[in-house]
């Protein structure tokens, strides 16, 4: 006799870098067994590579590309398939660093937005000919286990997979067309300014963001701001 096959709900979502839906299934045991067996490995790499993963088996749209994702798309997925698969609350405990008492939270992951910079430009002059079009990191970095390696060099190397393209007057360049080589001299080439600009991209990255406020025993109002998956979750 063949066991019955189990229907789930379905749940849609907004990918914060596009603003568009997709939709998704909650994730099954089969996805809690890649997340636990990547948590083993005490390699963050790993664990969200195994995110990525999950993912990709929950979405349901044809369209839905999962390297076409953003990192805080992939962090902002995984909470809300997190909330609807397991439970939307989760508890986290902090010690204030200022009367080193242990507070204890209580936050929905339903509430979890991605918080998008004010005033970074994503289009960098470099002279009156020369624009740069920056991106935000993809998914896909995940895949490249030597990106983790790499200690100092990885900003730099980060920055080279941002560069989106490269216009001159009416000529227009890919970097996606270009080596890596390539896309690193013509970033040692770029004045100061231009390349500080760079920096301020990439040090304001959007991110999920949850806030919590309080007041310590010493009748101090405190705050912590939450941006990342293991602000909410211990992922190692």
């Amino acid at each position: 006799m063949m066991l019955p096959k189990i229907k789930y709900p379905t749940h849609e979502f907004v990918i914060p870098s596009t603003k568009k839906k997709q939709l998704f299934r909650p994730f099954l045991v089969k996805e809690e067994k890649i997340l636990l067996m990547s948590k083993t490995t005490e390699d963050r790499s790993e664990i969200f590579r195994a995110i990525k993963q999950i993912i990709n088996n929950c979405a349901l749209t044809d369209s839905f590309e999962v390297d076409a994702l953003t990192i805080f798309d992939l962090e902002y997925l995984f909470l809300k398939l997190r909330a609807v698969s397991i439970n939307n609350v989760v508890k986290v405990s902090y010690r204030d660093n200022e009367d080193d008492q242990v507070y204890d939270f209580t936050i929905d992951l339903m509430e979890i937005e991605v918080k998008f910079p004010e005033k970074v430009q994503s289009t960098i002059k470099v002279n009156k000919d020369v624009v740069i079009k920056m991106k935000y990191p993809a998914a896909s970095i995940f895949d490249d286990k030597q990106f983790f390696t790499k200690g100092n060099e990885a900003y730099f190397d980060l920055i080279v997979r941002c560069i989106d393209k490269v216009y001159d007057g009416e000529d227009v360049y890919d970097a996606s067309n270009s080596t890596k080589e390539e896309v690193e001299e013509f970033l040692d080439h770029l004045n100061n300014a231009a390349f500080e600009s760079i920096q301020e991209f990439m040090n304001n990255m959007p991110k999920v963001y949850h806030e919590l406020n309080y007041i310590n025993k010493m009748g101090n109002n405190r705050k912590i701001e939450m941006s990342s998956l293991e602000d909410f979750f211990t992922l190692g």
